[in-house]
């Protein structure tokens, strides 16, 4: 099952990285009624000039976010947003102290929930009065069902603001921790609803996607109680190819917001070069 890694819009130039086998999208207007096909080049991950946003595409089509390809492939966004790189680097360096770490880490899954609840969450419009006169205006709809799943513990540092992006949220906190030796998860805390309400959408916030077991245990759990792999979105700072790979698989349809891509995970686990143990610099122990 192949994903697409987007950072839209589409790129226009090509350069070397040895992240990801790609192929190359011509440029395509968001408000385009069907994706482009993509033609194949050689096997290199497509960068723009730093001044541009850029895109890459993994065994896919191009799409948009209020036009998704269909549901039986998995994206991957990678906001180009200058602050989400800057916080990406406090978080990578080594020398950055407890309070910061988690604080950057809480700014981070700011802005990267602000960019994964475009186009997603449901309005209402209507008519109210200013001091100037009458407007017409949108608001977040609140008898819609939306779910904050952070999995505990570096998952509450990047939720941390989440009430203060999405209104009339719920928080259901699910700790899942994993064994050094086998790598394999295990559920301690789950605090999910038996059964989630019709037509939730639920942000499932795992800082680091390494190998993958965490997330696939939390995700199969939230689809146990009712929720479609298009009504959840995947919040994380770094994420890496093994993760990636089995989430694509598993989950096809799904939608991951990420910081950033790293290439590579070692054999304890940990993402290269990644940022180091996420709980433990967030939290200090």
């Amino acid at each position: 099952m192949g994903f697409a890694i987007y950072n839209y819009p589409p790129p226009r130039f090509a350069s070397d990285s040895p992240l990801f086998s790609s192929v190359l999208c011509p440029p395509q207007h968001r408000s385009a009624p069907n994706p482009t096909s993509c033609h194949i080049i050689n096997p290199k991950v497509l960068r723009l000039d730093r001044r541009k946003r850029r895109a890459v595409c993994v065994n896919c089509q191009t799409t948009t976010e209020k036009r998704p390809i269909s549901g039986d492939r998995m994206l991957v966004f990678v906001p180009p947003h200058p602050l989400i790189k800057h916080w990406v680097s406090v978080l990578r360096n080594e020398q950055t102290p407890c309070p910061i770490f988690k604080n950057a880490m809480a700014e981070l899954g700011r802005l990267l929930m602000y960019e994964a609840s475009r186009d997603w969450l449901p309005t209402i419009t209507g008519e109210i009065q200013s001091p100037m006169g009458v407007a017409s205006v949108e608001f977040i709809d609140p008898r819609e069902p939306i779910a904050i799943v952070p999995i505990l513990r570096a998952g509450l540092a990047l939720a941390e603001h989440a009430s203060s992006i999405l209104p009339a949220t719920k928080t259901y906190h699910l700790g899942i921790s994993r064994d050094e030796e086998t790598l394999q998860p295990t559920v301690y805390l789950n605090k999910l609803p038996e059964k989630f309400p019709e037509g939730s959408r639920v942000f499932v916030v795992d800082p680091m996607l390494a190998t993958g077991g965490t997330v696939v245990a939390a995700l199969e759990l939230i689809k146990d109680r009712g929720v479609d792999n298009n009504q959840i979105k995947v919040i994380s700072a770094v994420a890496a190819p093994p993760a990636l790979k089995k989430l694509s698989e598993k989950f096809p349809g799904l939608h991951v917001y990420a910081g950033i891509l790293d290439p590579t995970v070692n054999d304890k686990g940990f993402i290269i070069p990644g940022l180091g143990d996420a709980g433990d610099r967030s939290f200090g122990t």
